[in-house]
This record gives C-alpha cells, sequence and structure tokens, in this order.
C-alpha cells in the first residue's frame, strides 16, 4: 500500500475525531447489513471501505487511539497485505466464528467508558453477547448510532434493481404451499406471527429471485407472517405491477422497505412472534412491540430450503453436467493455450472459465468471485486476483481454482488443483493427502441425524496423521439456485446444535485443504447430497445415510502420489471418473471430448 496516497489512515484518523466528539471510546465494524448476509451490498461495506481489507469476513474495531481488524486463517495473509501502512493491527483469530473481539475490547476499553455499534446490523446473539461481556467489565454499549452515514459522504444507497419470478419447472414448490408450511410450524408453536429478514429465506418463501447482493440472486427485504396473509417489506420500484398482483394472489401484501421496525413495533398486545434469534439483528428485535410475546426458535424457512426435494434434486444434477461441460470445455482451451506458449495469468482463468460457463443453458451468472492461485497465491484460500496484483502461469508448480455458477435448476461450487509444468514430490505428497480426505468423507455412510460437525474430523485424519491442519471448515451448505454458503448443516469444528442435524436432501460441500505459505495451496472440492443408504443391518440399528456426489469433473490423476493411495480408494477414484465421463461425453464434442477422455482414464 503506498501510505503517501491510501485514504484509510485519513479515515481512521476521522472516526477516531468522531468517537471524542459523541464521548465514544470504541466502534465495532462487523462485516454484516440489516439481513446478516455473507456476501454485503456496497451500502454496508463500511469495514472495507474504513479498513481497505477486501476478505469477506472480518470485524474492525476502531479506538480513539489504536484500530485492529480480527480475521481467521483464510485471510491472514491477504489482511497483512492490505492492512500495510494503514497503522491496523491484524489480530489473527482460529475462526470466523470466533468472539475473540470482545475479549479485546474488554481489556482495551477503560470502565465508564462507551463502545458503539450500529444494532441495524449486529445479530441478536452476537449483540447480547457483547452487551454482558462490556456490561461485567464496567462499558457502556450504544447501539442507535450509524457513525459511518457522517464518516462516509458518497455511502451507496440501497440497490434498485427489480425482482422476478423464480418460476416452474424449476421452481418445484409453490410460494403458496410453502406459506402453507410455514404457518403449520408458527401454529405448532402457538405463534401468531413470524418475521423473517434472512434474504436467501426471504426469497425461497416468496419464490422470488434478485440481483441486490453480488453472486447470490437475492434482494433486500424483510417479511412478516401472519395467520392468513404476509407482508414484504421491498424497496419502492422493485416490483412491477404483474409481479404485485400475482403476490396478491398468494396473499403478500406490499410495503417499503424501512417500515419492518415500525411494522414489529406495532404488533398489537397479546400477539406472539416466532423469530430466529441468530437471524435477526438487535436493532430490529428491540423494535418488537412491548406486549408482543416473543418465541426464539430457528427459522422454519432454513430447515424446509436445507433438505431439497426430489424433484430439486434432479435439476441440480443437470445443473451440475452444464457445469461441468463448462469445466471441460475451458481446460481443453486453457491447455492448449498454455502448450502454445500464450501468456496466461490468474485473470485469463477467470475471463475464460466465466466465459465458458455463460454460455451454458440456464446460467444466471457466478455464485461467487473465481478464485484462481498459482503457486503461493493458491495457499490463500480466498486470494483473489486483481489486475494490480496477480500472477502469471508459468514454470512449474499448482494451479488451485475455485469457482462456481448460478444456474435456474441448482448452485455449484468446485474447486480443482492443476499442475502446471512439473511438481514436486511434496506437491503431490500434499495432493494427495487432500484427495484421501476428500474421499475418506465422500465414502462414508452415518446415522441419518448425525450432527454435521461431527463428520468433520473424517476428512481431517489423512492430514492429522501427517501434522497437517487447515483453517477453514470441511464443508458448507449450498443453496438451490440461491446462496453458495446456507445452513444449518455445517461440516466443521462449529459447536454442534440439534439444527445441525444431517437429513437426506443437503447439499454440501467436501473442501479439505493444505496450505504453505508462500509456496503453494492444495483443495479438492465437490458437492455432495445426503441419500439414504442400504447396509447389510437392513436398518436393525435405524436408517443410514451416504453421499451422492454431485459434482461431475476430472480430479487431476498427474497430482498423485498413487503409492499413498490404498487398493479401494484408487477403485473409488476410478469409479468416479467413469461416471464423470459418462455424464459428460455426449454433450462435449472435439478438444474438450478428447480431454474429457484424457482426464479420466483409469489409474
Amino acid at each position: 500500500m503506498d501510505t503517501r496516497t491510501s485514504p484509510i489512515r485519513p479515515r481512521i484518523g476521522q472516526l477516531q475525531a468522531l468517537l471524542r466528539r459523541e464521548g465514544l471510546h470504541a466502534l465495532l465494524v462487523p462485516s454484516s447489513d440489516p439481513h446478516l448476509s455473507e456476501y454485503l451490498p456496497e451500502r454496508w461495506q463500511g469495514r472495507q471501505w474504513l479498513s481497505g481489507f477486501t476478505g469477506s469476513m472480518a470485524t474492525l474495531v476502531v479506538c480513539v487511539d489504536r484500530a485492529a481488524l480480527f480475521a481467521d486463517s483464510r485471510y491472514w495473509v491477504q489482511a497483512e497485505a492490505e492492512l500495510a501502512g494503514t497503522g491496523i493491527a491484524l489480530e489473527k483469530i482460529p475462526t470466523g466464528s470466533s468472539a475473540q473481539h470482545i475479549d479485546w475490547l474488554v481489556q482495551q476499553v477503560p470502565r465508564g467508558a462507551t463502545v458503539a455499534v450500529d444494532g441495524q446490523v449486529l445479530g441478536l446473539a452476537a449483540a447480547t453477547a457483547l452487551a454482558q461481556a462490556l456490561s461485567g467489565a464496567g462499558v457502556q454499549l450504544r447501539t442507535d448510532l450509524d457513525l459511518l452515514n457522517e464518516l462516509w459522504p458518497d455511502r451507496p444507497g440501497l440497490p434498485a434493481q427489480p425482482l422476478y419470478e423464480h418460476a416452474p419447472p424449476h421452481a418445484v414448490q409453490t410460494r403458496a404451499a410453502k406459506l402453507a408450511a410455514l404457518r403449520q410450524t408458527m401454529a405448532a408453536r402457538a405463534a401468531t406471527h413470524h418475521f423473517v429478514s434472512t434474504v436467501d429465506d426471504v426469497a425461497w418463501i416468496t419464490n422470488l429471485r434478485g440481483s441486490d447482493v453480488p453472486y447470490n440472486p437475492v434482494f433486500l427485504a424483510h417479511l412478516l407472517l401472519d395467520a392468513s396473509g404476509a407482508t414484504l417489506f421491498i424497496g419502492e420500484g422493485k416490483v412491477d405491477a404483474a409481479l404485485a398482483a400475482a403476490l396478491a394472489a398468494d396473499g403478500l401484501r406490499l410495503a417499503p422497505y424501512g417500515q419492518a421496525g415500525a411494522a414489529l413495533a406495532a404488533l398489537p398486545a397479546g400477539s406472539r412472534l416466532l423469530v430466529d434469534p441468530r437471524r435477526i439483528t438487535w436493532g430490529l428485535r428491540a423494535q418488537v412491540a412491548a406486549g408482543c410475546a416473543v418465541i426464539e426458535a430457528i427459522n422454519p424457512s432454513t430447515l424446509l430450503k436445507s433438505r431439497k426435494l426430489p424433484a430439486e434434486a434432479a435439476f441440480i444434477r443437470e445443473a451440475m453436467v452444464e457445469d461441468g461441460v463448462a469445466m471441460c470445455e475451458f481446460y481443453a482451451e486453457f491447455e492448449a493455450a498454455l502448450a502454445a506458449g500464450e501468456r496466461l495469468t490468474e485473470l485469463s482463468v477467470d475471463e475464460r472459465l466465466s466465459a465458458a460457463r455463460a454460455r451454458r443453458p440456464g446460467f444466471m451468472g457466478l455464485s461467487f468471485p473465481v478464485i484462481a492461485g498459482f503457486n503461493a497465491n493458491g495457499a490463500m484460500p480466498h486470494y483473489r486476483a486483481t489486475p494490480e496484483s496477480h500472477a502469471v502461469i508459468q514454470g512449474d508448480g499448482l494451479l488451485l481454482i475455485d469457482s462456481g455458477g448460478q444456474y435456474l435448476g441448482g448452485t455449484t461450487d468446485i474447486t480443482r488443483v492443476w499442475p502446471i509444468g512439473s511438481v514436486s514430490a511434496a506437491m503431490q505428497r500434499d495432493y494427495t493427502l487432500v484427495l484421501k480426505g476428500t474421499l475418506a468423507l465422500s465414502r462414508t455412510r452415518f446415522p441419518r441425524g448425525t450432527p454435521s460437525p461431527m463428520l468433520d474430523a473424517l476428512a481431517r485424519a489423512p492430514l492429522w496423521e501427517q501434522g497437517i491442519e487447515f483453517g477453514h471448515g470441511v464443508g458448507h451448505g449450498v443453496g438451490y439456485f440461491l446462496a453458495v454458503h446456507e445452513g444449518p448443516q455445517s461440516i466443521s469444528k462449529t459447536q454442534p446444535d440439534p439444527n445441525m442435524a444431517m437429513e437426506p436432501g443437503m447439499v454440501t460441500s467436501i473442501e479439505p485443504g493444505v496450505y504453505r505459505t508462500g509456496q503453494w495451496g492444495v483443495r479438492i472440492e465437490n458437492l455432495v447430497l445426503n441419500v439414504p443408504a442400504a447396509t447389510p443391518e437392513d436398518g436393525r440399528f435405524g436408517e443410514f445415510l451416504e453421499f451422492e456426489t454431485l459434482t461431475l469433473c476430472p480430479i487431476d490423476t498427474r497430482c498423485i502420489e498413487r503409492s499413498l493411495l490404498r487398493a479401494d480408494e484408487i477403485a473409488w477414484l476410478n469409479g468416479y471418473h467413469a461416471t464423470v465421463r459418462e455424464r459428460l461425453a455426449p454433450r462435449v464434442a472435439g478438444a474438450a471430448l478428447a480431454w474429457l477422455i484424457e482426464r479420466t482414464q483409469a489409474i
């Protein structure tokens, strides 16, 4: 960073002056918005604007005399580079869900001082933990200020893109049926009302899609259900007359986006409101009418949308074929260009792979920014090449490509690693250990209802055996033409809860990795579907599940150290490649078909 021209130091200085003026000691800036989204509209990217750190997840704390950014191991290398010269210290935390910033505040803020945070973007559970910790340390918490409004003169407004229907045949369940299912849960919990803020839940419930958030076909809205109807709080002009009429036919009223809090405040005495404490902000929860009882439980839609229906699974399989065809066409073209001596960079990967996906039927956009990291850049799990900073793909090493697409019939996410020139024995060893982790979990069977975090160690075991660890989860849930990261299931070191039970129909990633800072990174990722498993005991010990691998793309065998693979592992890999060839070969031709046949040869 050029400290002479960087705006970060002046911005932090202006914020610190503002803190002193307001009688505050510190401001907490989370990576969040009023919907607790992972990917944020520009208006709520204040943490990035203030710090210059472009990673998708971190927490910034600015005190009157210092500033610190809290990020997990996926971002350490990136954060060190982007924070250089800003005066902001990097605090390395173990996981993205760590609350280490709270402990830091307790230590740094003197008794009697005040910490501020915008309660409209802070989750209820997080705010409760923060308030309790600060109160115990004699520190006040203010949640009624949005200091960014004064500090950020050209702060973006709300996105204005219109909504559209996710229509049949890909929308296999009607909006009316989904609303009826939610009301059944409301009745079971004796709730008269139900409030939903998370944008993927709102999109799923309403069978609507939008483009308010990059890479996610969602829109900014809140939804308030009652026993007979519902109100969608949405920006002006985002719903045309025809769509408004279709929504009205299903009992959905429209109201201005900014009136959601007032509607909560106006709930009648004696009403009972169902809210998810992990999926509502402190600011919205605080506006609920005093005479309204609050029932805290997971959003029913979060559970329902995680369990894909058989018809949805069929569309997802078709989306995987289209995505696999795009991968074949890209890799065939890419390898030919390399062989011809063309100058290719990590940006070339992004451009050519995105173009290959864009040619596929039903493609609606990328599901996240393409991660193409050559050698040392591949060691940063969330690296992204930019015109200012990227690598030329030349010489010897490993190229890691993590990418995905949004299709009308599903969402994809795949990581592959490819050899460039010659690869060392150490690279082959890391690659094979990661592959063994992917295979170990892909082949497992487990009782239905197993908490997903309990499966995490299965993919890590081959790496742990060699004293190797990685800092991210093994797997995340994936939406149906929705967010590429969704819950409730998470194959990670997360503390399990009953809502993380693995159920039929869930789609999850499997993606162990090895990252050697300054050298190379390896990650092999497939998406899998929970399906019933037949066992020798034939149900005597309950129902079991197994994974159907959905992703269709060769796993490069040139990087494998075969002596590290058992015969059963080789058999699984050969069987997978036979399936990939069978499913994709009818859709590709020419160089792409030749590439597919070569890369799916049995070993």
